[in-house]
């Protein structure tokens, strides 16, 4: 990817009206970038410019998607297509951790969510070092 994007470059303006909205600088946007769930893509951002090399990303959070419990929603950036999986080798830009329904004591729920999330991806990662 052209401008290879780090999490550290990329700043989370919160979630709105069920849109989650991100901002970060880089000489050109990802090909894609794409609201992941427990690995699995369920929406793909808007990408707006805002000014020279600086970019937004406006992903609509699917409300079938919601549920009781913790759950960690990840922006990712890769050279996917369409609404496809993330690739092996896709930047993890920002995440949004949920907690809906009941309370819980803490938010320990959403970091293990976030963790296996994160996990995902490396293991993705990893066999695609291991077969290619």
């Amino acid at each position: 990817m052209p401008g290879r994007i780090t999490a550290a470059d990329v700043s989370s303006l919160g979630l709105r009206r069920g849109v989650w909205e991100c901002t970060w600088r880089s000489a050109a946007p990802p090909p894609r970038v794409a609201l992941t769930l427990e690995g699995r893509t369920v929406a793909l951002a808007q990408l707006t410019p805002e000014g020279e090399g600086s970019w937004r990303a406006s992903a609509r959070i699917p409300p079938e998607t919601l549920a009781d419990g913790a759950q960690t929603y990840l922006l990712v950036a890769d050279d996917g297509d369409g609404t496809e999986d993330p690739r092996p080798g896709a930047t993890r830009l920002a995440h949004l951790p949920l907690l809906a329904g009941e309370a819980l004591a803490d938010d320990l729920r959403a970091e293990i969510d976030l963790l296996r999330a994160e996990m995902d991806l490396l293991k993705r990662e990893l066999r695609r070092l291991a077969t290619g």
